[in-house]
């Protein structure tokens, strides 16, 4: 299995395998986006995607190379109640769905960001696209690193080849195939991960002499006994009850502020389409997670039942290395194609919303007169320009960026999810409350990362900030007050009225919710808003008290 024992002995099995999924990718990406012609095919496919393939596109988007390379050696390593926090990442579509993805949708937004420019204005709107650019570059990196890296320790090839080859292929494709090409080849991806990640487990799971093997994400119950014996707290919640509510700020909020997330919904066909896409995406995605947690389980009794252990170096690799051992080398070759492939498929959602950040959110912001096919030029750039700028970054990544992925969520949370979610349902919102909100949440919450300044933290526990879990439970309540707060005494305020479009607003509220005029009561409590302040002071409150782990 290779020098250093976990690695396939004839690895070109796997790049022939890896090979033929990107032939497919290329393929797919060519047929789908040849009628391209236009701002809207290429950042909403012309949303006329179906519900089907958009809830796998979805669930496909949302999956990450850590899936595979990384969740399942936290679980090894932490051994703790992971499926908590798939939990609330799976609410991640539902909630924009519902909160305001079907709204931003009949205001034919591309991205969140189009709708804070709408709602208020240019400057806030650039704001938020650098925050969000920064954000995607983050996953992004991610994504070519654990690619590269596969590529590396699974596959024998260089680092730095299998960055720059990896990272040319799956910029060509996502360049050339627009957002209707990576639709399709998401939710391609999507099947090849189900099938590559939870079929091999089962083998694995039989092979344990589990009897549940035929369905491993539920049922394992008949192995618990023995891993009870080996690990008496292993399902034990060993946080307190404030690092669990830590996760809804931090993850839930950061979700709602992700743009790759919210594009899928302004892909389909129908606003009932995309309530039915968020159906199929939960079901989809909770069988890949919760086939996640088993894997870790089943790497936990591995480890614990056979005397074998796995080195902390090696515990992301823990996926492979089940099926090195109970599985077949060419088993093993497929798994690593789902690895790549779920890196791929969150990674081509990535580099479409840069692009329609950089492209439409700022340069055309700036320049509204450009011609159409300016533009559509001017976005493909874009996609590739942050590819490009990922795989540079991925040569010698900063530690900051590589372990911040789940940092990220936080900041998305704290610069974007109170803008869109406080400017669709409430009409007092206003640029000046939402520039304040997002500048210095923003501010606020790297300032108290342990990555920029490690001696100011809200904790100072590693795991809680570097997750971005302190620091999102202590900004994200900032962000809402300083919003809601300031909005509502600048709007009081004689000397700023010139610079408000409160009647612009009121109508694009309504028009957004599906009202043809504009009732004054609706979308304009203070009863609401009083209840958020209180609250966001109360959870502030608690943020700053002493974490009792």
């Amino acid at each position: 299995m290779g020098e250093n024992g976990w690695q396939l002995e004839n690895p070109i099995i796997g790049i022939v395998v890896v090979a033929l999924t990107f032939l497919l990718f290329y393929v797919v990406s060519y047929i789908s986006n040849r009628s391209s012609k236009s701002v809207e095919d290429l950042y909403a496919a012309g949303g006329g995607v179906g519900a089907f393939t958009n809830g796998l596109a979805m669930a496909s988007t949302y999956m990450s190379i850590a899936t595979f390379l990384g969740v399942t050696g936290l679980i090894l390593n932490m051994k703790v109640p992971f499926v908590i926090m798939w939990i609330q990442l799976i609410l991640a579509i539902p909630l924009i769905t519902i909160i305001y993805g079907t709204s931003l949708r009949r205001m034919g937004a591309f991205t969140p960001t189009h709708f804070i420019r709408e709602r208020y204005g240019v400057r806030a709107s650039i704001v938020a696209a650098l925050f969000m650019i920064l954000v995607q570059i983050m996953y992004a990196l991610g994504q070519m690193i654990g690619i590269a890296v596969a590529f590396e320790t699974l596959l024998g090839i260089p680092y730095f080849v299998g960055l720059v080859v990896g990272g040319v292929l799956v910029i060509g494709y996502v360049t050339m195939g627009g957002m209707s090409g990576a639709t399709n080849n998401a939710a391609i991806q999507m099947v090849i991960i189900t099938l590559m990640f939870v079929v091999p487990l089962g083998a694995i799971m039989k092979a344990m002499g589990g009897s549940g093997w035929y369905f491993p994400p539920l049922l394992y119950a008949d192995m618990v006994p023995t891993m009870l014996e080996a690990v008496p707290n292993f399902f034990d919640y060993q946080y307190s009850v404030k690092w669990y509510f830590a996760i809804i700020p931090a993850l839930t909020f950061g979700s709602l502020g992700l743009p790759h997330l919210a594009m899928r919904v302004y892909t389909a066909s129908s606003l009932q389409s995309a309530r039915k896409a968020m159906v199929w995406f939960a079901l989809v995605l909770g069988v890949v997670f919760s086939a996640t947690y088993v894997m870790g389980f089943a790497g936990v009794y591995f480890t614990e039942t056979t005397g074998n252990p796995i080195s902390v170096e090696d515990a992301d690799k823990l996926t492979i290395i089940l099926n090195l051992v109970y599985n077949s080398e060419w088993v093993t070759a497929l798994v690593i194609a789902g690895a790549v492939s779920a890196g791929l498929s969150t990674l081509s959602g990535n580099l479409i919303a840069i692009g329609a950040l950089i492209s439409q959110d700022i340069v055309s912001t700036l320049r509204p007169h450009l011609a159409n096919k300016s533009k559509v030029r001017l976005g493909y750039i874009s996609i590739a320009l942050g590819g490009v700028v990922s795989v540079v970054l991925a040569f010698n990544p900063p530690d900051f960026l590589v372990v911040s992925i789940l940092w990220a969520f936080g900041l998305a949370a704290v610069t974007n999810a109170p803008l869109i979610v406080t400017g669709v349902w409430w009409k007092e919102a206003n640029k000046f409350g939402a520039m304040s909100a997002a500048i210095i949440g923003g501010i606020v919450y790297i300032v108290v990362s342990p990555f920029v300044f490690p001696s100011i933290v809200i904790s100072g526990h590693a795991m809680t900030d570097g997750l971005g879990l302190s620091g999102a439970m202590f900004t994200v309540p900032i962000s809402f007050i300083l919003l809601i707060v300031v909005s509502y005494v600048t709007n009081r305020m004689p000397g700023l009225q010139k610079y408000l479009t409160k009647t612009e607003d009121a109508e694009l509220i309504e028009r957004i919710h599906g009202w043809e005029t504009v009732n004054p009561a609706r979308y304009n409590s203070m009863v609401a808003a009083v209840i958020i302040v209180v609250g966001s002071i109360a959870v502030f409150a608690w943020a700053i008290m002493p974490w009792n782990l």
